[in-house]
């Protein structure tokens, strides 16, 4: 536009007042009245002086407002956490039936029990303290003391004795103590990203804010706790501390219990559903025994056995083992897993959120471009910037030190520093006047917009031009169009002076010429565009939630090939409905300028709609939104509050970490939902066996202790799981908790089982004469060999088909053939099924009345074995295809 503005004058409009904000509470709104008081009000309202408070007074405020210490969530301590992991519905089921068991007499059936929840419990509790340890051992505070006024004397004291009213001494470097008002400020730039998500250090000084539109967090006078100075020296006042604090009032919040994630909603959806259909068929197995048999302290020890054959009491173990694995290999990756359930919701996210800064950035300012007015790239207005940067004597900001960087001129002894005007934020800009080319030459850098008003003329490549007001105007609309792409503009102009002159001051600032612009970017990681597009081939949508500029984020996201079609502000989405505000979250890849507890909010009403989401942060102001996701992400460079709420902590603050992350979770999840789907469909078909039989039969078809054992070595057959290997389509989009899906496969499954226990049953009655028990005029001894016959052919047919079936239920390819376990997931089935095939013949054998079977017996075992293979895949196949859930 100014191309041709500057051949043929054309117009230029101006833009919208910015929407009016609220503030939060309390403490809020009292630091935003000081913040609209002069200096000598201030420190008339904290009752303080300029150098600060005596013994007393720091004595009677300390009792008054206690110490300045953020709140933080408490360990629990080794009982409390045994305890909390002892209130599981399964494990308090098993806990029951132990006790139970020892009760009436059946302590080798508590024993196994007890055996099972102490080891399930023992190694979830020593693999999440190990987690946890690693996580707390990763950083300290940077700053434990802060400089102080009091008694007119300068000392250091530790952050926590602040009080309301203390005098605290700033420069570059400080951490921020508490929430502040300045009384004096030189060229001082804040720090705020972890509270905003701002890359850009902010411009802080003394002067009263009287701005009706800004938040706490924008005013320009006012310091938070968990900021630092980036530049420049200033005294501030304090006036909140502790949880009275910006800063903590984000952290207290963090210590209300914990939403329950995907992950715990799915697991006790799934214990439940075993729980009823336990009583359902417990229940029923009582009565049948007891009313056919009339034995009913029998009926009682078998309904017990089959209560722990229909309880999957190696979900904890199995579970805790996947997940443990799933954070080794993650560690590999320098990722740490702080709570181990975790894994699993990262696999199932489906809606990742996260800041642009350092995770779609690089999170360090460069010098994008120099040019003229004109747009075109000028090695003229690069080198007076470079001038300006290198002979001013302050301290150096990001800004500075980026151009700096860009590229070195050679200075040499010919250009040499006259005078200089330091930074102030009155005027916005600061000048240096050098020596060069026979003159002294005053370079001018700062805000467009006050730059604009100490020129009168502008220069196009050796010409110099009027700059009259439309011309101006029309600037300002170049200017806003490098905004919208995400640059942060500087203005650079010149004027030239007589070499005779030594001496300068402000208002020599004037008929200035302005030469061009400077702008700065966070420019993203190289690796981000990738790793966007595996995230969008996962599955995996990505919204960024920020603190800062809308335009800003917006162009950074196309950059990296982010669709943006929405975007919304946190003010825009206050004014909605909560219906409204659900419905344009959900379509929105972009909202900026949000809240901390906006974050939280948005994280909610995407869960709220069925999402599993991830949030990724590494800020004060991400720490609610973190503690509201289903999985909250953090780096080892956070700050404290943002790693203590995380329940993953990267190493390295990447895109393609996540991604390896979420593939693994996925992995972890498949294998959980294998053991889920197998021990769920094979209880199911033997208890319908075992109904059946129980009626069926004279006698009890399977010993209460060989249902034990059976279960047990069942159990053994499946740790392999955790190393199992995965198919690629069970990883390639989220998978989440679908326990109708689950019950549905049970009740299909199941029942094949069994056709082929009702198969073994004919067989052992008719073919290997188990029907000599109905024979009255049998002996006793052969009465009871008939029995455990029976009962051993059975005990080996369950075993080995529901050992076997787990290669057919793993994966949906055709098993052996398309998809192969992993070696030690073959081992441990091949080692059970060797067990049950030679344990009617060991030394073990009465102790869990067995008898040796016919060798003829497993020719017909093979067929059936083959049979149930081959239905079995045909039937899955079908149900995967129709329900879906592979």
């Amino acid at each position: 536009m100014f191309r041709s503005l500057h051949n043929n004058i054309t117009s230029f409009g101006k833009r919208k007042e910015a929407p009016k904000k609220h503030v939060r509470n309390e403490d809020e709104q009292f630091l935003l009245k000081l913040c609209g008081e002069p200096v000598d009000r201030v420190l008339q309202i904290m009752e303080s002086r300029p150098e600060g408070l005596d013994d007393q007074q720091v004595s009677k405020r300390s009792a008054k407002y206690g110490r300045n210490e953020i709140a933080q969530s408490k360990r629990p301590s080794f009982l409390q956490d045994i305890l909390h992991r002892l209130t599981s519905p399964l494990v308090i089921q098993l806990l029951l039936i132990a006790v139970l068991s020892a009760v009436i007499g059946e302590l080798k059936s508590s024993v196994i029990v007890s055996i099972m929840i102490l080891l399930s419990v023992g190694i979830s509790y020593v693999l999440d303290r190990r987690s946890g340890n690693a996580v707390a051992s990763l950083g300290k505070r940077v700053q434990s003391r802060s400089q102080v006024l009091r008694n007119g004397i300068e000392r250091q004291v530790p952050l926590s004795d602040l009080v309301p009213g203390d005098i605290v001494v700033l420069q570059a470097g400080s951490v921020i103590p508490a929430d502040l008002r300045l009384i004096s400020a030189k060229d001082f730039f804040v720090s705020q990203g972890s509270l905003t998500g701002e890359t850009m250090p902010v411009e802080k000084n003394a002067l009263p804010c009287t701005a009706e539109n800004l938040t706490i967090l924008e005013q320009s006078n006012a310091c938070f706790q968990g900021s630092s100075v980036s530049s420049g020296s200033a005294r501030a006042v304090v006036v909140n501390t502790g949880n009275r604090s910006f800063f903590g009032a984000i952290a207290q919040s963090l210590n209300e219990k914990r939403s329950e994630t995907s992950f715990d909603k799915g697991i006790r959806s799934f214990t439940w559903l075993m729980i009823r259909f336990m009583i359902v068929m417990v229940s029923a197995v009582f009565l049948i025994v007891g009313l056919t048999k009339g034995n009913w302290m029998e009926s009682l020890f078998f309904s017990l056995s089959v209560a722990v054959g229909l309880t999957p009491e190696m979900l904890p173990m199995i579970v805790t083992v996947n997940l443990a694995k799933g954070a080794l290999a993650m560690a590999a990756k320098k990722v740490i897993v702080k709570h181990l359930s975790s894994i699993q919701n990262f696999g199932a996210i489906d809606i990742l959120c996260t800041d642009k800064t350092g995770t779609l950035t690089q999170d360090h300012v460069l010098l994008e471009l120099a040019v003229d007015l004109m747009g075109v790239n000028s090695d003229n207005v690069l080198k007076y910037a470079y001038l300006n940067s290198f002979y001013q004597t302050g301290l150096r900001n990001l800004l500075d030190r980026a151009v700096l960087e860009h590229q070195e001129f050679a200075v040499g002894d010919s250009c040499r520093l006259v005078d200089e005007l330091p930074f102030d934020f009155q005027r916005r800009r600061m000048s240096v006047v050098v020596s060069y080319q026979n003159d002294h030459v005053l370079i001018c850098k700062g805000a467009v917009e006050e730059i604009y008003t100490c020129c009168n003329r502008y220069q196009i490549d050796d010409e110099i031009y009027p700059l009259i007001g439309m011309i101006r105007d029309d600037l300002f609309e170049e200017v806003a169009a490098l905004n919208s792409n995400g640059y942060r503009v500087l203005a650079i102009a010149y004027n030239a002076f007589s070499p005779d002159r030594a001496r300068f001051s402000n208002d020599d600032e004037k008929d200035l010429i302005l030469l061009g612009y400077i702008a700065f970017l966070d420019p993203p990681k190289d690796s981000t565009k990738q790793a966007l597009v595996s995230l969008r081939e996962a599955g995996v949508r990505v919204k960024i939630l920020t603190g800062d500029n809308a335009l800003v984020t917006g162009k950074i996201c196309r950059d990296v090939g982010l669709e943006v079609n929405r975007v919304a502000t946190g003010d825009e989405l206050d004014k909605m409905q909560p219906d409204e505000f659900d419905r344009f979250v959900e379509e929105a890849e972009i909202l900026a300028k949000l809240s901390p507890m906006q974050k939280a909010q948005v994280v909610g009403s995407l869960r709220k709609s069925g999402h599993v989401v991830g949030y990724m942060g590494d800020g004060i102001n991400d720490a609610p939104a973190l503690r509201s996701a289903d999985v909250g992400i953090s780096v080892d460079s956070a700050v404290d509050v943002a790693k203590e709420t995380a329940d993953i902590v990267l190493l390295e603050k990447s895109l393609m970490v996540l991604v390896d992350g979420i593939m693994e979770g996925r992995r972890v999840f498949a294998n959980i939902i294998k053991y889920i789907r197998m021990g769920a469909s094979s209880n199911f078909g033997n208890m319908f066996s075992v109904l059946g039989a129980s009626y069926l039969l004279p006698f009890l078809p399977m010993q209460p202790i060989q249902i034990l054992l059976n279960n047990l070595l069942y159990d053994f057959s499946q740790t392999g799981i955790p190393t199992d290997s995965v198919d690629e389509e069970q990883i390639r989009k989220p998978r989440k908790w679908d326990i109708g899906n689950i019950k549905w496969f049970m009740m299909v499954i199941g029942p094949i089982s069994s056709i082929f226990d009702y198969a073994t049953f004919a067989l052992m009655w008719f073919f290997f004469n188990a029907r000599v028990f109905a024979d009255p005029a049998a002996g006793l001894a052969a009465k009871s060999h008939a029995v455990q016959l029976f009962q051993t052919g059975w005990f080996v047919e369950s075993l080995l088909t529901q050992t076997l079936i787990v290669h057919i239920i793993r994966t949906g390819r055709v098993p052996f053939l398309q998809s192969r376990a992993s070696l030690p997931m073959l081992m441990s089935t091949l080692t059970v099924m060797v067990v049950a095939a030679g344990l009617p013949y060991s030394p073990f054998a009465s102790l869990f009345g067995m008898v040796p079977l016919p060798f003829s017996y497993f020719g017909w075992i093979g067929l059936f074995l083959l049979t149930y293979g081959i239905l079995t895949h045909i039937v899955k196949s079908w149900f995967f295809k129709r329900f879906g859930g592979n």
